[in-house]
Parts: structure tokens; sequence; C-alpha cells
């Protein structure tokens, strides 16, 4: 039987480890821009100008602007990724999916949740040819969709709506107008807005 390799891993070079450092700068200025801007709205220019380095440098690591995006998307659903495996799996399945909701929308009013175009050929394309993204994505959706016919199942939620309804009602909180409209006021704190937004999602409009 041979001998299991412990080696480790080789030590990057001081190169690469500021080649990563600058890359994490860029996303981090993406997220900041998509957040406060939307895709169509940002530019290269900015992005370059918010890490302060030249477009051609930027360039160097992100070949376009729908790369850029695809590769900040793809960071903020490994964050989602993660979240969801540090759920409380002994938590009712509702209160697990308010859970996440509270986190997205805490992300949003944070300003690190980016605002994408519902409707974008060509980010589409980049996204879908972005595995992290898309692998991402699938283990979100596959997650929630658990949690959301099991709360269906138990009765906490309408078991006549179809489960996809739920999902993407809850990815729209991710990207609700509401929570900068409240914030805009001035009137509520990010907890506040964030509870309050829970309620009319998970309880409606209508008095109870």
């Amino acid at each position: 039987m041979s001998a299991v390799s412990t080696a480790p891993s080789p030590k990057l070079s001081f190169r690469q480890q500021m080649h990563l450092a600058r890359e994490d700068a860029i996303i981090v200025a993406v997220n900041r821009l998509l957040a406060d801007k939307g895709f169509d709205a940002m530019t290269v220019d900015e992005v370059a100008a918010e890490v302060g380095i030249a477009k051609a440098s930027l360039y160097k690591h992100f070949p376009s602007k729908e790369d850029l995006a695809a590769t900040a998307m793809a960071r903020v659903m490994q964050r989602a990724v993660s979240f969801l495996v540090g759920v409380d799996p002994t938590q009712p399945p509702l209160e697990r999916l308010r859970a996440t909701a509270r986190w997205t929308m805490g992300l949003q009013l944070a300003g690190e949740m980016p605002s994408l175009p519902s409707e974008n050929s060509s980010l589409r394309t980049a996204l879908a040819a972005n595995t992290d993204y898309m692998d991402g994505l699938m283990t979100v959706s596959d997650t929630l969709g658990e949690w959301i016919e099991a709360a269906q199942a138990d009765g906490s939620l309408d078991a006549q709506l179809p489960p996809v309804a739920v999902l993407y009602t809850l990815y729209a909180r991710a990207c609700d107008p509401v929570l900068g409209f409240l914030k805009g006021s001035g009137q509520y704190s990010d907890d506040e807005i964030i509870e309050m937004v829970l309620r009319t999602c998970f309880n409606g409009l209508c008095r109870r």
C-alpha cells in the first residue's frame, strides 16, 4: 500500500500573493459598485479608479465587465453556501428560511449585495459559463427548496404555492428596493427595517 502524501501545498510567491490580493480588492470594489449603481451603470473605469490601478492592469485579471460581475456574483454565492451550512439544523424549516432572508437583506443594507439586471444576455452568458457561480446557485437553490418543501409539509408555509414561487420570492428580498427606501427615510435602524420586511414577506400585509 502506498503512503498517502502529506506534503504541504507549495507556498505562493510574493508576486502570486499580490496578484490574489489585487483580485480580492477588485471584487470588493465591483460588489460595492454593483450594489450602489447596478450592472448597467457601472463602468470598468470606475472599478479601476476604486482600486487605484490602470484599466489595462484590471483587464489582466478580468477580460470584461461581464466577467467582473460574474466573479463578484460567484463570491456572493460562495458566501451564501457558507451561511446555509452554518444555519442551525435543529431550527424549524421556516425559521431557517427567515434566517436566510434576514442575512441577505443585511448584506443589501450593508452595500454588499450586487444588484444585477434581470435581463442582460451578455451577463447571463458570463454567469452560465462561471462554474463557481452555477455550482453555488444550484447548492443554494436545492437547500432552500428542501426547507421550503419541509415548511409546506409541516403547515408553516402555504402548501398551495409552488415551491419555486416561494424560492424566487426569497431571492427577491436580496434586491428589494423597499429596504433602500426605508433606509433613506432615516427613520429606522437596519434591524428594524429587516424585521419589517421579514414581516411583510412571511406574514403578509393583512391584519391577523
